[in-house]
């Protein structure tokens, strides 16, 4: 897959795709079928944009979102997407009418020749135009426009806010069934304080920056290394939280990978979260921490041994 960050000046190889155009965060079943419709005989590709409006908007909100970039990226690509133009979003993109996003962008930029968007899209200055705006905009353009009908489960529409609340709740399998994938952060291995090497678990540590966190805790995971000459597939055990055995506030993911021996830093991996175990807990010493530990990972072992 190619990435795109801008949409002015590209090659007439990189224009003409078909694409499917949103935030695309958490990639769940609801996105997966607007993609679906947007496959055709030309290139698949994807409209998005980095920052998230709503990041852009308001910077200083509660961090929702469910992916980082680098996490949607490997998704969208698994999907078979050809094409990423992940769009940077400024005053200058915010300030485009309806009318000139789909002139300058789609039609001038990106020469596309279909967009698909979900019936709840807007777009343009102050969220101005619609679905139906852009169908007529698009005809009136040279490009097709297909609106995807709202996906639904048992349980009501498919959401990234039901998403939310589902890994809120310590609930990874519920967020699972609306994904069609396990959630997962992505990132690269940071060093840390190698407290998990000291207590026999080394662990490999990544930030959770500028992301919606699943309940704080231990869980069950699946981690993909994605680098390195370890690549591969492997089960673990991971916290998530602050630690607060050691007095630190700023939360973390550490995990530990079940039967590897490596160094895995500078490399990135892909962590699945697969079922909560318990939250975080404050020990009166280090063997007890370690008891607990050595409990977290035999259940994780025989969790993941079942899938």
């Amino acid at each position: 897959m190619r990435i795109y960050q801008h949409w002015q000046g590209l090659e007439p190889a990189d224009r003409g795709a078909s694409i499917a155009m949103g935030n695309f965060d958490g990639v769940h079943l609801g996105h997966q079928h607007v993609i679906d419709l947007a496959r055709t005989e030309a290139p698949l590709g994807i409209v998005t944009f980095e920052p998230h409006p709503r990041e852009f908007f308001a910077p200083k909100a509660p961090p929702f979102r469910l992916m980082n970039p680098e996490a949607r990226a490997n998704r969208l690509a698994k999907l078979g997407v050809e094409r990423l133009y992940q769009l940077p979003f400024s005053e200058a993109l915010a300030a485009l009418t309806p009318e000139a996003f789909a002139r300058e962008v789609l039609s001038e930029g990106l020469g596309v020749s279909h967009v698909v968007v979900g019936a709840d899209f807007c777009f343009g200055k102050g969220r101005s135009g619609t679905a139906a705006d852009l169908q007529a905009l698009g005809a009136a353009l040279g490009f097709e426009v297909t609106i995807a009908e709202l996906v639904q489960s048992a349980e009501g529409e498919i959401s990234s806010t039901a998403i939310r609340q589902a890994l809120s709740d310590g609930r990874p399998l519920d967020a699972a069934s609306m994904l069609g994938h396990w959630h997962r952060i992505d990132g690269e291995v940071l060093h840390g304080e190698k407290r998990g090497r000291e207590l026999g678990y080394p662990t490999a540590n990544m930030s959770v920056a500028g992301l919606h966190l699943p309940r704080l805790g231990v869980y069950a995971v699946k981690v993909d290394v994605l680098t390195g000459p370890q690549t591969g597939s492997y089960n673990g055990a991971a916290s998530l939280g602050v630690r607060p055995m050691f007095g630190v506030n700023q939360p973390n993911l550490e995990s530990f990978l079940l039967d590897f021996t490596g160094d895995l830093y500078g490399q990135h991996l892909s962590v699945a979260f697969v079922e909560f175990l318990r939250p975080e807990m404050v020990f009166t010493g280090l063997p007890g921490l370690i008891a607990q530990m050595d409990a977290d990972c035999a259940r994780a072992r025989e969790i993941l041994a079942r899938l």
